[in-house]
């Protein structure tokens, strides 16, 4: 049954795309980059009849797709500079509905992931970090202290170390905390916004760190719109670095079904198994 439903939503994506006019190729949304604007209302190119439809099929099909798929499993959300309020809040509600504990959500600045500010977050990140951290360059370093500020192997309550490093970080403005955890998590997913001039700088640095968050708990998945994969986009520069057999990405969270396929991708990635999927820019093809 399950198979026929990832057919199901393979089919919705597809017939989404055709009447808003896309071409579709090997991904569940081809180059085109159908997207969404923050309201969750059709751009002007794509019917609103259309954007109504993909939701709709969504909200009737996730219950049978992802309920339970993560339970017992909890996740931390951290979010890029330009990542869109609806699809942040759509993952995480989606999250819930798998059964995972989303333990909060932080907001990775500007200052963090912009690479004239490496000496400052690396210094943060070894002064409250000590002999909790470790790593061989600067983002390693500083992956190290995020994933042992918010991740763990099992879910358990902060303690003072992780503590320690999320009040430097978040002194330093390298991060936001707007939901602040209050136990650690065994996963991370980190949503990221539409392609932008910063992003190739923000997606080396996002590269150079994920897979030191990752090593801190049972896996990571980076995530974001169509064009968050293009080639300057963060999903785009996390796949084409050293880190891409390490963490899952997905690039398709501009559409109701692709936050749901996203969920997916992040149950694959907690049993052990990395990919990308999403659009025919993702290796694995449209569907985890």
């Amino acid at each position: 049954m399950i198979n026929l439903r990832y057919h199901l939503v393979s089919l919705a994506a597809v017939l989404f795309a055709l009447a808003a006019g896309i071409a579709v190729g090997a991904g569940l949304l081809d180059d085109a980059g159908a997207t969404l604007n923050n309201d969750d209302q059709a751009r002007p190119d794509i019917s609103p009849a259309i954007a109504g439809f993909d939701a709709a099929y969504a909200e009737s099909t996730s219950p049978g797709l992802i309920r339970n798929t993560l339970a017992d499993q909890s996740v931390v959300v951290f979010t890029t500079p330009g990542a869109r309020d609806a699809e942040i809040t759509g993952m995480m509600e989606n999250l819930q509905s798998a059964g995972a504990t989303v333990t909060g959500r932080v907001a990775l600045t500007g200052k963090l992931l912009s690479p004239s500010e490496r000496q400052f977050a690396e210094g943060v990140a070894t002064q409250a970090g000590g002999d909790e951290i470790s790593g061989d360059g600067a983002y390693e370093l500083i992956g190290s202290a995020l994933g042992r500020a918010f991740l763990a192997p099992e879910t358990g309550e902060t303690d003072q170390a992780a503590r320690t490093i999320r009040s430097a970080f978040a002194q330093g403005e390298l991060i936001d905390i707007v939901q602040e955890p209050e136990q650690n998590a065994t996963l991370a997913v980190v949503i990221t916004g539409p392609s932008s001039s910063e992003d190739a700088d923000y997606g080396v640095v996002v590269s150079q760190f994920a897979g030191a968050v990752d090593a801190s708990g049972a896996g990571l998945l980076v995530a974001g719109p169509v064009s968050s994969s293009e080639d300057r986009g963060i999903v785009g520069r996390v796949r084409s670095s050293e880190v891409a057999s390490e963490v899952s990405t997905f690039d398709v969270t501009d559409t109701a079904t692709g936050r749901i396929a996203a969920v997916l991708a992040l149950v694959r990635e907690s049993a052990g198994t990395s990919g990308a999927w999403g659009t025919s820019r993702s290796a694995d093809g449209p569907l985890p």
